[in-house]
């Protein structure tokens, strides 16, 4: 495990994703392992970030699917702004072009050890999450690294987000199951895949990503609907008897 007295052998990180828990996860552990890391929620605030000077990153992890400017056009523009190392990330296999323009590819969840072996081997091998049948409502491993890295407070803190960001999602995805709008619930799908796995809540992160895989099959979502409504239920319950306000 890497140090925090290591903090200035490890490059500064810029990492950009739309998506809060994702965001605030990625960049808690990676601060805490040792990293500085500047945060930005899509493309344009990360070239305002990089031409303000706010930041001067020897590492870029970008998300691969951000509204607006993203993609291909924005790692042209990330190019012409320095020289960092450029990682693209996200919760399901990327485009070929873009992970060939990018330096290598990180796979949510990761930890911070997959990136600082890509930085040494700059050869892309995503550390791809192993699901069991039925999982609890998060995997105590993370928990309990979460706990030797951070006050039991902050660990809190961050389960009560994921919960609050949930909810909402659900609100959201409760809309586009009743309109048919599988492009909504695809994308819905896919933002709960990813900040959930960051945050070991491996179950509501499998459950994401059979609404990304199944948004064309509305019963079907539904159907998982209601599993994640009970997930979320589960989550709420293990805060309330690991963390007792």
């Amino acid at each position: 495990m890497l140090g925090i007295n290591d903090r200035r052998e490890l490059p500064i990180v810029l990492l950009i994703d739309d998506d809060l828990v994702s965001r605030e996860v990625i960049a808690t552990i990676l601060t805490l392992h040792g990293y500085i890391v500047h945060t930005a929620p899509d493309g344009a605030a990360s070239l305002e970030m990089l031409d303000s000077g706010e930041c001067a990153p020897g590492v870029i992890l970008m998300d691969t699917q951000l509204p607006g400017l993203g993609g291909l056009p924005l790692i042209e523009q990330l190019r012409t702004r320095g020289k960092a190392v450029l990682f693209a990330i996200s919760g399901s296999p990327a485009p070929d072009d873009l992970v060939a323009a990018a330096d290598g590819f990180l796979l949510k969840p990761f930890a911070p050890e997959t990136l600082q072996r890509l930085l040494e081997e700059r050869n892309p091998e995503p550390d791809v999450p192993r699901l069991e049948v039925a999982e609890p409502a998060v995997v105590a491993e993370t928990l309990a690294q979460f706990r030797q890295l951070m006050p039991e407070p902050t660990v809190r803190e961050i389960y009560v987000a994921v919960l609050a960001d949930l909810k909402k999602r659900i609100v959201a995805l409760e809309a586009a199951i009743a309109v048919g709008d599988a492009a909504e619930v695809r994308r819905i799908g896919h933002t709960i895949k990813g900040g959930c796995g960051m945050a070991g809540a491996m179950r509501i992160s499998r459950l994401g990503a059979l609404l990304e895989s199944e948004s064309d099959q509305m019963d079907n979502c539904a159907a998982v609907l209601s599993e994640l409504q009970s997930a979320i239920r589960d989550l709420e319950r293990m805060l309330e008897a690991e963390f007792p306000a």
